[in-house]
């Protein structure tokens, strides 16, 4: 999830931005101009100029500004497009992605920056947010507390400054159907963090990031977000030489559980989500993925207060596919939310690309589609442009193919249904049914298995299904 990649390459990519290609604006980024219009950021006037309302035009279309496979309101499954998919926009890598890397420099600013991260910018950013929303007919988005407002000097400035920007995003919520889909604390980047947060080895940064935690949950729940979400990106170890594990594990468990205890007086209907990594930035990551953070809940008593946010990217660094860990959450119920991103199969990081392959999207579909949904849960687009891509139009581009994708894999009858249940059939029986019933012992399956003799053992037909799900695609 999130900013990804070192804490030097984060620090650059949100205090160095470089501005390497042009883009048209309607007033200059300098603050002092004299094209206010009555802004108070200092911008007048559209932050997209000449890109329209993104419509849906149908799989003949040829514009890249349009959607060709999702139709927001057409009826599939009995619920419309927007409810099985509601989709979000991520705050961090549309508005703060810059296209650094440990190896070069920014790549894009947007017209908009003035290459400080001040309450004014913050602003300005938050309002070039809610028209690249409305344009893109989304109505859900996600955001680190961090990611909208600047760190002050103190953490009563720091929640001050957040509370401005908060109170801009709730005036442009008004009239809208737009709501976070999920709000959470930016628990990672700032050096305090650097030996975790639930899990630092130092109380004063545990006390620290609760204080941080219950301020975000405070504001995610005002703008009437629907979920609150923890990514633990160094809730980890970089070496068991120097580490108390069972004590780490514990804290991080107290720490949940606060937050449960606080969501309960706060009154915040929302699910609780935590978000699976098996490591990057940490060496090991605790919630390493979805088997193991059920686990984990199972063990504190925490597996009715949380549910997860599988991200695809990070199921495949754990060593699974997407689908896997969307299906261990799904048949445990703790199947919340997705973050719809992918990664490349020839790079070992988490590289956040917007996901294309039709095949992948079909069986991310077909969980979700077994799950009834993800209310109130979402897709979110946790998702960047990559390095080379630098034009503003890229954001609505990127978004576009992401949306599209998801959208075809719902409409694609990948189903298997069938197969698999003449593979199982045989459970299907009075013997079959008493086993999955727990009734039968050991004694009576050996008197069976004297009585059967040595077993029929069929083809489980897998050339066949792949064969039926390709020609689904």
């Amino acid at each position: 999830m999130k900013i990804k990649g070192t804490s030097v390459l984060v620090f650059v990519a949100l205090v160095l931005p470089t501005v390497i290609a042009e883009s048209t604006q309607t007033c200059r980024a300098n603050l002092e101009a004299a094209c206010d219009g009555g802004s108070s950021d200092g911008w007048d006037g559209e932050f997209f100029p000449g890109i329209s309302k993104i419509k849906y035009e149908g799989p003949t279309s040829k514009n890249p500004l349009s959607y060709k496979w999702y139709n927001a309101d057409e009826e599939i499954l009995g619920k419309k497009m927007k409810d099985w998919m509601r989709f979000s926009v991520a705050f961090w890598h549309t508005f703060r992605g810059t296209g650094a890397d440990p190896f070069g420099a920014p790549t894009k600013s947007w017209p908009w920056e003035d290459g400080t991260n001040s309450l004014t910018i913050a602003k300005r950013r938050m309002r070039a947010h809610f028209e690249f929303m409305n344009k893109l007919g989304v109505d859900r988005w996600c955001f680190h507390d961090r990611d909208i407002a600047p760190d002050g000097k103190t953490l009563k400035e720091t929640n001050a400054n957040l509370d401005a920007v908060v109170a801009l995003a709730k005036e442009l919520q008004e009239g809208t159907s737009i709501k976070p889909l999920w709000g959470t604390a930016q628990l990672f980047l700032h050096p305090r963090y650097m030996h975790g947060a639930a899990t630092s080895s130092e109380v004063a940064v545990y006390a620290y990031a609760a204080a941080q935690v219950k301020k975000a949950m405070e504001v995610t729940q005002y703008l009437g977000g629907e979920n609150y979400l923890f990514w633990g990106g160094r809730e980890g170890y970089q070496s068991l030489l120097n580490t108390d594990m069972q004590r780490e594990l514990d804290h991080m468990a107290s720490f949940l559980q606060a937050a449960v205890d606080y969501k309960k007086k706060l009154g915040f209907k929302g699910n609780l989500l935590l978000e699976p990594k098996p490591q990057e930035p940490t060496k090991h990551q605790y919630d390493w993925d979805a088997a193991t953070t059920f686990a984990f809940l199972q063990k504190h008593g925490l597996s009715g207060e949380f549910k997860l946010n599988i991200e695809c990217n990070h199921a495949t660094l754990s060593g699974h596919s997407c689908p896997h860990d969307l299906e261990t959450a799904r048949i445990n119920g703790l199947l919340g939310n997705i973050d719809a991103n992918t990664g490349d199969p020839q790079i070992g990081w988490d590289t956040d690309q917007f996901l294309t392959d039709i095949a992948e999207a079909t069986l991310v579909m077909l969980s979700v589609v077994r799950n009834g949904g993800l209310a109130p849960g979402g897709f979110n687009f946790d998702a960047k442009l990559r390095r080379e891509s630098t034009d503003v139009e890229d954001l609505f581009i990127a978004h576009i193919s992401g949306m599209d994708t998801l959208a075809r894999g719902l409409r694609n009858d990948g189903s298997l249904a069938e197969l698999v249940r003449k593979r199982y059939q045989s459970f299907d029986t009075e013997i079959g049914a008493q086993i999955e019933a727990g009734k039968v012992d050991f004694e009576t399956l050996e008197k069976k298995t004297l009585e059967w003799g040595e077993p029929y053992v069929p083809s489980a037909k897998q050339e066949l299904a792949e064969m039926i799900f390709q020609s689904a695609l």
